[in-house]
């Protein structure tokens, strides 16, 4: 019962950084390619890249902060998180560009919809590769 409660704890504090993260990256990126008139792609870069160092400080320091000591340096957790982050921007901008005309929908749109898919799978990849506790 003990494990399932700091697992539950542990998804809470992910929901609260990522919900945070979000609002910071899908707020900034509305405004840029809003009322700032940039193009959504630029709008996406820019955001992306401000919530990115804030969700790395609370993942590392607020997310999995009861994981004691981790297994990678935080230089290295640095590396991967920024890979995690260049496939998800990449992927955020592909699909913006592509999916539109597809779908018959606005740019906004679908990229509101990979905002909703992105948290599910890296939490995954934090958790187990990214974060990971030491071997004891």
């Amino acid at each position: 019962m003990c494990e399932v409660r700091t697992f539950l704890a542990q998804l809470l504090r992910y929901a609260t950084a990522g919900g945070t993260s979000a609002l910071l990256y899908v707020g900034l990126t509305l405004l840029i390619s809003g009322p700032v008139g940039l193009s959504i792609q630029v709008a996406i870069l820019i955001a992306y890249v401000l919530a990115v160092v804030v969700n790395f400080l609370l993942q590392r320091h607020f997310v999995f902060r009861h994981e004691g000591d981790f297994a990678l340096p935080p230089h290295r957790q640095a590396l991967y998180y920024v890979l995690v982050g260049v496939i998800v921007v990449g992927g955020s901008a592909a699909a913006t560009t592509w999916l539109p005309d597809l779908l018959g929908v606005s740019e906004q749109a679908v990229y509101i919809g990979t905002v909703a898919v992105t948290p599910l799978l890296t939490y995954t990849v934090f958790r187990f590769r990214v974060f990971r506790r030491a071997s004891r």
